[in-house]
């Protein structure tokens, strides 16, 4: 899956159409793979960058994306419910790697193969060292994962008032959350979804913009 997906649009919803208006202090962005999004962030100011990558070979080419700029924190670990390590199911771009086993992914996409596996750290983003303070938007493209990732992070969702999150309509990965299960999670947390981006390619899978709407 495309790592920039729809993100642009969803920042034109959030930028240059009228009745939003929400300063973005900071973006905790989770499964960044290669910093694709970094210059995007840039050109909308967004000063304060947190970084999540749990692939090795990644987060290497990561760290030539945001060079030395003092104002993104990299991290190379996986965020999700759990400490400790877990397995990754690797295919050779890094882009539809995933904590979880592939499922209909492997009908949609025949060209992507899973053929390896990686051990990798993971932790819960409420258990992380930051200055929550400085990041009220959240990006999380983990391919199926996203419900895990929310989960480990109630606490700091006290924070965020933006979330992009990949969404899925079928079990692209084995055990994902659906499209509902996340709006779900989302709405006892105070928040709604305003915007949804379908990929052209069959629809199964998107994007989701939430905007918190009340402080649960």
């Amino acid at each position: 899956m495309e790592i920039l997906g729809a993100v642009p649009n969803i920042f034109k919803q959030l930028y240059d159409k009228t009745g939003i208006v929400i300063p973005i202090r900071g973006c905790i962005h989770v499964g960044a793979h290669e910093g694709q999004e970094y210059p995007l962030y840039k050109h909308y100011g967004i000063k304060n960058l947190l970084f999540y990558e749990a692939l090795p070979d990644n987060f290497e080419l990561l760290k030539k994306t945001i060079k030395d700029d003092i104002f993104v924190d990299a991290r190379n670990i996986a965020l999700g419910n759990t400490s400790g390590t877990v397995e990754m199911h690797l295919e050779d771009r890094g882009l539809s790697s995933s904590v979880l086993k592939p499922k209909h992914h492997l009908e949609q996409y025949p060209q992507i193969k899973f053929e390896k596996t990686e051990t990798v750290n993971i932790a819960r983003l409420d258990d992380e060292d930051f200055i929550r303070d400085n990041y009220n938007f959240m990006n999380i493209d983990v391919q199926g994962y996203e419900l895990e990732v929310l989960k480990g992070a109630v606490n700091s969702l006290k924070y965020i008032d933006i979330i992009i999150s990949e969404i899925n309509k079928e079990e692209m990965y084995e055990g994902c959350a659906l499209v509902e299960d996340v709006d779900e999670f989302l709405s006892d947390y105070g928040f709604q979804r305003y915007a949804t981006y379908w990929q052209q390619d069959g629809g199964t899978w998107g994007d989701g913009l939430y905007l918190k709407v009340n402080n649960a």
